[in-house]
């Protein structure tokens, strides 16, 4: 039976972040998450990521840091002020982690990163040996990365995670209603290559690295990415409801801003790290993820 770890998070309030503090105390690990606002219970640690401030003797003896907080993407519309915060809440909060981790000395230090990291890539597959693209979230990604590496001594995991599919929260979650009332349909051409990967096995693939001693950058996406027109038609069939109100490009970006070119743009991820160390998910197919998450 492997021995009891003492586990930090940050964004543990979010869609990722609580489902994995649940299952890391379901395993029997101690699991100490890391807030912003005033510490309230014996298993909160608060910090400043703002002002570099972390509460490290609480910290002691910390065997993994998950970091994964960061002003959500598609929260609000792209304004200058809101790309300026998307960036900075990423710079500032993995510095003062890293640095933390440096002086703490965890095993392992697995910080959040994203598929927007190789930018527009067509019908071209794409594995973690590809160079990153030049757009916004592209830029913010590698240097996102690039201060996850402040803590050397430490061995460091970046998550590239794609569309995370819950019925809770994220996409899948506002997806839902609508076809629900039969206003689904096709984004843009729908010819656009979606990376998805099911919250269940998001959580199983961390946990997994978090043992392993794989390190650098993973991609946390299912094998097999469909196009955002199969995706469609897996949900519909899934809900059992039509899909026949497409939504025009022009449209998603006058509502959505620069965020329009997260669901309209295309990115064809394989995870070749998680598959080459044999990690087995629960559901490599989008058909069978959907019908599991909207019985």
């Amino acid at each position: 039976m492997p021995r009891i770890k003492k586990i930090a998070v940050t964004g543990a309030s979010g869609l990722i972040g609580s489902a994995l503090v649940a299952q890391l105390k379901n395993d029997g690990h101690q699991v100490l998450k890391i807030v912003r606002r005033p510490v309230r219970t014996a298993d909160e640690v608060s910090w400043d990521p703002v002002k570099g401030e972390i509460d490290l003797q609480a910290l002691e003896g910390v065997d993994a840091v998950f970091h994964l907080a960061g002003a959500g993407v598609g929260d609000k519309r792209w304004s200058a002020a809101y790309r300026s915060e998307i960036l900075n809440s990423r710079l500032l909060g993995t510095t003062t982690i890293a640095t933390a981790c440096e002086q703490l000395q965890p095993a392992v230090f697995i910080s959040a990163s994203a598929i927007g990291y190789y930018g527009e890539t067509g019908n071209r597959s794409v594995t973690e040996a590809e160079r990153g693209g030049d757009d916004f979230l592209s830029v913010v990604c590698r240097e996102w990365e690039a201060v996850a590496d402040l803590a050397p001594s430490i061995r460091t995991i970046k998550l590239r995670t794609g569309l995370v599919l819950d019925p809770t929260g994220g996409a899948l979650g506002r997806m839902i209603p609508l076809f629900k009332f039969g206003l689904g349909g096709k984004l843009g051409s729908g010819k656009q290559w979606w990376s998805w990967i099911t919250l269940h096995d998001q959580i199983r693939a961390m946990i997994f690295l978090m043992n392993s001693k794989i390190e650098g950058a993973v991609n946390l996406t299912s094998p097999n990415p469909v196009t955002n027109q199969e995706f469609t038609a897996a949900l519909a069939i899934a809900l059992k409801r039509p899909a026949i109100f497409p939504a025009p490009a022009f449209a998603l970006r006058a509502v959505l801003g620069g965020f329009s070119t997260e669901v309209l743009g295309s990115k064809k991820v394989i995870p070749k790290v998680l598959m080459d160390n044999k990690f087995e998910f629960d559901y490599p197919h989008v058909s069978s993820a959907l019908t599991a998450l909207v019985e």
